[in-house]
């Protein structure tokens, strides 16, 4: 799938660190580090402008190793890109940790996932169909 790009950053457009990756690396786009306190967030951006095709959505999402090293996540994850916004993907992050995180000019911050997505059309009914699982969420199905 071919999907138009303008990279105004520093960097190499987003690209899949590996053959089966499904998220592609996003890079900070900064001048200065950037240090984000405890719960301290900020929108970091990335100096790419995408136009994806209608029906399509790319979704940015916390990259596992920051989360798991250092708390730091996508604040709104997954963010989502609508297929008709052109301007610059910035990245909310957030630092979940009780200790300042640094951003470093060119960091990978985030990943980008573009999906394919289905329009909804509601129907209205007066009830569901019943199924086994009913009405059960929220940790209903136990712990195993």
């Amino acid at each position: 799938m071919k999907v138009k790009i303008v990279n105004q950053s520093k960097y190499p457009a987003p690209q899949y660190a590996t053959e089966f990756s499904a998220g592609m690396d996003l890079k900070a786009n900064i001048e200065e580090p950037i240090v984000l306190g405890s719960l301290e967030r900020a929108l970091i951006p990335t100096g790419i402008f995408i136009e994806l095709p209608q029906g399509y959505e790319a979704q940015v999402r916390p990259r596992s190793g920051l989360a798991a090293k250092y708390g730091i996540s996508v604040a709104n994850a997954p963010g989502t890109i609508d297929a008709d916004y052109r301007g610059e993907v910035k990245v909310i992050l957030i630092n979940l940790s009780k200790e300042p995180f640094t951003v470093n000019p060119g960091e990978r911050i985030a990943q980008m996932v573009v999906a394919r997505f289905e329009k909804v059309e509601w129907v209205e009914v007066e009830s569901l169909t019943e199924s086994v699982r009913g009405q059960g969420g929220f940790g209903s199905t136990g712990k195993q």
